[in-house]
């Protein structure tokens, strides 16, 4: 097991694949729905299956009632990205809850653009439908990220109940949001088969959320590496949301290994209780990665974001 001097706090950091709304903290919270308890909010932030977590992010993008709201969110988390070393971020924001909401979508990105200009992390923004709602519901999130693409919305992404919506039941909306010049990103085998990393591969994503049942196909982790797609890897979330068995199970020094590139991210930073800096300490403790490979995967963030130059 490799020993790490390198001091992670010191290393420029991208931030590629963030929820915003993941990331609230119960501070925050507090402030954004003050008539909720900590008790309720702590009750919500704890979950015991990959299930019951959709349902608690639910709870949480329904307080967000607000333009307001998203942008006190915002703040929260570029501030906290900021002290990080975090230079970029693409932050996830689930256009798809916002608009089945029937909230104002355009004021909801200039709350959250004048949150992030305040900052010194540059910033950019992917908005995200909601798989298990069908094609006609990410067609409208599409729609509005085409009206957005001059503003700072660079991708479309696909997440949700990967079980309840195979990427290739998207493949017209992948195909929209690519001739428009959005780029493209797809949560895939994170808690399904290796083939759903496969179908989002077809469907022309560019990055895939997680993609960590990659590992169990050989071929399909040979065409990650010979495409040079990287997989977004967040081990915390991989662990608590019990995508695999326990933390010394986790692929990610095979695929890494394999020739796969490897981003390191939060995902849900405050539901679970990580940070970045943690995240990559704890590749360096738990999979030996070397100083070089450490600076190597931060070098990544940048080398596979979308907006960074």
């Amino acid at each position: 097991m490799a020993t790490m001097t390198v001091r992670t706090h010191e290393l420029d950091k991208a931030e590629l694949h963030v929820h915003l709304e993941g990331s609230i903290e119960a501070e925050t919270m507090s402030l954004i729905a003050p008539s909720l308890s900590r008790e309720e909010i702590a009750a919500r932030y704890s979950f015991n299956s990959f299930e019951q977590f959709l349902k608690n992010f639910g709870w949480v993008t329904m307080h967000l009632s607000t333009p307001e709201h998203y942008g006190m969110a915002a703040t929260a988390l570029v501030r906290k990205l900021e002290s990080q070393n975090v230079r970029y971020a693409e932050i996830t924001l689930s256009a798809g809850v916002a608009l089945r909401r029937g909230q104002d979508l355009q004021a909801i990105h200039r709350a959250v653009m004048d949150a992030a200009a305040a900052s010194s992390v540059k910033t950019a923004w992917i908005w995200d439908a909601v798989r298990q709602w069908g094609v006609e519901a990410a067609e409208r999130v599409v729609d509005a990220a085409i009206e957005h693409a001059s503003q700072g919305v660079v991708a479309f992404g696909l997440g949700g109940d990967e079980a309840n919506g195979p990427a290739s039941q998207f493949l017209h909306v992948f195909q929209r949001a690519r001739d428009a010049g959005l780029r493209l990103v797809c949560h895939a085998g994170e808690i399904t088969a290796a083939d759903s990393v496969r179908q989002a591969l077809d469907c022309g994503a560019e990055r895939i959320g997680h993609g960590i049942r990659a590992v169990n196909d050989v071929a399909l982790l040979r065409r990650l590496a010979r495409e040079n797609i990287p997989l977004e890897i967040s081990i915390s979330s991989n662990v608590l949301l019990r995508a695999v068995p326990d933390l010394p199970s986790h692929p990610i020094r095979r695929i890494y290994d394999a020739g796969v590139p490897v981003v390191l991210n939060t995902d849900d930073p405050a539901m679970f209780g990580v940070t970045l800096i943690g995240e990559y300490e704890l590749a360096a403790r738990a999979f030996g990665f070397s100083e070089v490979e450490m600076r190597g995967l931060a070098a990544n963030g940048f080398r596979y974001a979308f907006a960074w130059l």
